[in-house]
């Protein structure tokens, strides 16, 4: 019988687990011989300062590596796709108009959570290189919304303003749908451009689990267990977002323009959300979502099948949620102060690169660091939470597909193409269980 093998969540975690034990380890030894030259030299200087230092290094410098090429090409490539302007009409806008706005709801909560709970406040993180973080001047609003707008798009990428770079991509990629046929050998040279990129970003995951590991180890050399207490902090605080905007947000908007109800949605949705959260897939789950949508929620398939697959490409609200609570999380832990344009520029950066979020394995991680990088944190502050990461992926991609379903009902209900009778009169007992 052929031994399965290892799934790269896994070999991250176990990364995770022999960096904290690791890093727990060398912690006792600072402590228990600080007053050893030869025990601090090999803890400090060889293992914290010399080889976590450097497996770490590298890592994190490989994923700072693939964030422009990556958001240009994937949101460009997700504007292209859309289609026939024209075609798209009132059930496209009013598709991607809610996509939008609720992703741009879920990070404000997350941020609002965050920030009222502190879940990184009391544990500080030194920051690498010389100097104290210093927050600039906040600009005017005004200038913030100018400035998304890039005057060179080439100096945007080789200087990674991703505000920028977001904007130019989907400029481009509506250009390439307006334009059609005529500029389809450049659709497939980007095709060709992104399917290298996710290649590369499978590579760089590879060594994800040492990368981890060395950077946990040395966060954990030099905190010891105060920073565990700041992780469930953390977990409790995306979980509670994701929370709040599935039962908040989204059936608020589901109740406002469609008067259905709630309960029964969830109760008929229910297993598509399963699915979501055993595979953590957006994308694996569609064939399941649209299904249900179809079978037990009473909506067309002309509407589901467009909806649907839409969503699970550009509807990442609770990636959103992750990077709003990560973002403030590990500014609390370095000890840096965001202001308030701080917090306006993650939930347009969040927002907009939520349409290119690919579903493949770390790219989620990449889209944090590009927040990040936006607002000026240390992209090493990743290491703190990707072991834990799996489980909270497997929490939002259930929210991500519930946000495509009340999306789909909303503009179903509003083009007639919502069978009332299939979404409430079937009972358990009558509906068949869908694989």
């Amino acid at each position: 019988m052929k031994q399965k093998k290892m799934g790269l969540s896994s070999k991250i975690f176990i990364g995770l687990i022999l960096g904290l034990l690791t890093g727990l380890i060398l912690y006792s030894l600072r402590k228990n011989f600080s007053d050893s030259k030869t025990v601090m030299y090999l803890v400090d200087d060889v293992s914290i300062n010399f080889i976590f230092a450097l497996i770490g290094g590298i890592f994190i410098n490989a994923i700072k590596m693939m964030i422009v090429p990556l958001v240009f090409v994937s949101l460009t490539l997700g504007a292209a796709s859309i289609g026939d302007i024209k075609k798209l009409g009132r059930i496209g806008g009013k598709t991607i108009g809610f996509y939008l706005v609720t992703t741009a709801i879920a990070i404000t909560i997350a941020i609002l959570i965050a920030t009222v709970v502190q879940p990184g406040i009391g544990t500080s993180i030194e920051l690498a290189g010389e100097g104290a973080y210093t927050a600039a001047e906040a600009p005017p609003l005004a200038k913030v919304f100018t400035d998304m707008v890039p005057s060179n798009p080439i100096n945007a990428m080789a200087s990674g303003n991703m505000l920028q770079i977001i904007v130019f991509a989907l400029l481009t990629g509506t250009g390439l749908t307006i334009l059609g046929d005529k500029t389809q050998k450049i659709k497939d040279l980007f095709e060709e451009a992104n399917t290298l990129i996710l290649k590369l970003v499978e590579m760089i995951m590879l060594i994800a689990p040492i990368g981890v590991f060395a950077l946990i180890a040395k966060t954990m050399a030099t905190l010891g267990w105060d920073l565990m207490p700041k992780l469930i902090a953390y977990m409790l605080c995306v979980v509670g977002a994701l929370a709040i905007h599935a039962l908040v947000t989204y059936q608020g908007f589901l109740y406002v323009f469609t008067k259905l109800n709630p309960i029964r949605f969830f109760k008929n949705f229910l297993p598509a959300m399963t699915v979501a959260f055993s595979t953590a897939s957006s994308s694996a789950t569609l064939p399941v979502t649209i299904e249900t949508a179809e079978k037990r929620l009473g909506v067309s398939s002309k509407i589901a099948s467009f909806c649907l697959p839409l969503g699970a490409t550009v509807n990442m609200d609770g990636t959103a949620i992750m990077q709003g609570v990560a973002t403030v999380f590990i500014a609390q832990l370095y000890g840096i102060d965001l202001g308030l344009m701080d917090f306006v520029t993650v939930i347009l950066t969040a927002t907009l690169a939520s349409i290119g979020t690919a579903g493949v394995p770390g790219v989620g991680l990449l889209m944090l660091s590009m927040v990040l990088v936006q607002v000026g944190l240390p992209v090493e502050g990743i290491a703190i939470i990707i072991g834990i990461d799996r489980i909270l992926d497997m929490c939002r991609t259930a929210i991500n597909i519930t946000g495509d379903a009340v999306c789909t009902l909303i503009v179903a209900k509003s083009e007639g193409e919502l069978d009332e009778k299939v979404y409430y009169e079937l009972n358990d007992n009558e509906k068949k269980d869908i694989a």
